[in-house]
């Protein structure tokens, strides 16, 4: 048989998805793969309950049907303040991954550099990777997360040809500030190089914290790519709706990558979610309220418990500290957690590019009766001391 292909030769499974395997397996309160166990929306799913009547059974328009891209645009516009043709400047795709995947092939060649922070979503390293480019990783410096402006600067210097910058961030739950957003600006534009965006948190913050859009920092609106999605928003994770916003000459190009990658998102979700998109700021208050009432209930609980973990900024993770508990191997406690104790994380090594072994990723999208319940497994996990 041929070889197969090298680029995928040191691919593992993802670790998240795995880990939501392994609490199904032990019949474990998932709190690994980050989504809801609550309902969307009741308007989304009243209006996706019509749509399977109407006529939106077949192909949408492949960059997406337009009254959608009307409405990403019109909301877009409301939080960001910056305008957005949008028939020239977005592309609908299947979820933020694909979004993420398509900006990256769009932008780079084989052998270009693009700087990934650490710790990182476990896509972003292999996007880089599918791409042909090189990652190359700069520490964000826990408990903080804040990145060194001048370790940062000595990877510019190696001239990449694009930067990933999630924020809200996955898994810390950082939110860069407008100032440190300005060095990494000044950074891009001093060594032009792109900006690609994942944003899929900007609605999920506690505060003091505010979102600030790269975009719409001076010089920046041409080099930033937004990628975005419902999912987290809309607790629609399992629709696959996401978006690209960028200038119109590279969304030209994302618009031909994304064609030959997908075709195009599913048409009757495109055409139900535009409710969603088009609510009123009321829904944003509301559901920053409901994600500051969870954080506050497991982050609490852990407190009680004693544990010792980082409170997010923003997004619904919270990275606890097993230091304690003498394990060697983060993978190995979150199997025995899920098994003996009867909780699912994420072993936090899958999104560091350092050697850290120490923290596991908890996240919180959840019923009150679920975070309970997983707080009240909890008071257990004494038993995995070495």
């Amino acid at each position: 048989m041929p070889q197969l292909s090298n680029r995928t030769a040191t691919f593992t499974d993802s670790v998240i998805r795995r880990m939501t395997r392994i609490s199904n397996q032990f019949g474990a309160v998932n709190l690994s793969q980050g989504f809801p166990d609550f309902e969307p929306p009741r308007p989304i799913l009243d209006r996706l309950a019509q749509v399977t009547k109407e006529d939106f059974h077949q192909y949408a328009i492949t960059w997406g049907a337009q009254n959608f891209r009307e409405a990403v645009a019109k909301k877009h516009e409301h939080f960001s303040g910056q305008k957005v043709d949008l028939n020239a400047q977005i592309v609908v795709t299947c979820g933020s991954t694909e979004a993420m995947m398509a900006a990256m092939m769009s932008v780079t060649n084989p052998g270009d550099k693009v700087i990934v922070f650490s710790p990182f979503y476990e896509n972003y390293g292999a996007d880089t990777i599918l791409s042909g480019a090189s990652p190359i990783y700069v520490p964000l410096v826990p408990p903080s997360f804040s990145f060194d402006a001048n370790v940062l600067e000595d990877a510019f210097h190696q001239h990449p040809k694009a930067i990933v910058v999630c924020n809200p961030s996955n898994p810390c739950g950082k939110v860069f500030t407008r100032q440190e957003l300005q060095v990494i600006a000044d950074l891009a534009i001093k060594y032009d190089t792109f900006v690609i965006t994942d944003e899929v948190y900007e609605h999920i913050l506690y505060a003091p914290h505010k979102h600030t859009y790269m975009s719409t920092l001076p010089g920046m609106e041409d080099r930033t790519i937004i990628c975005n999605s419902l999912s987290k928003t809309y607790s629609i994770t399992g629709w696959r709706l996401g978006y690209t916003i960028a200038n119109p000459e590279i969304t030209e190009r994302i618009k031909k990558v994304h064609d030959f990658l997908t075709v195009g998102a599913a048409a009757p979700l495109q055409e139900a979610a535009v409710v969603g998109l088009n609510f009123g700021d009321d829904y944003y208050k509301e559901l920053q309220a409901h994600y500051t009432h969870m954080k506050g209930l497991f982050c609490n609980g852990l407190k009680d418990l004693g544990l010792t973990f980082t409170e997010p900024q923003g997004a619904y993770y919270v990275l606890l500290d097993i230091s304690e508990f003498g394990w060697k191997n983060d993978l190995e406690f979150c199997e025995a957690l899920a098994e003996k104790v009867g909780v699912g994380a994420v072993p936090g090594s899958s999104f560091f590019k350092e050697p850290v072994n120490h923290l596991i990723r908890f996240h919180f999208a959840k019923k009150d009766e679920t975070l309970n319940q997983a707080l009240q497994r909890l008071e257990n996990i004494k038993i995995l001391k070495k």
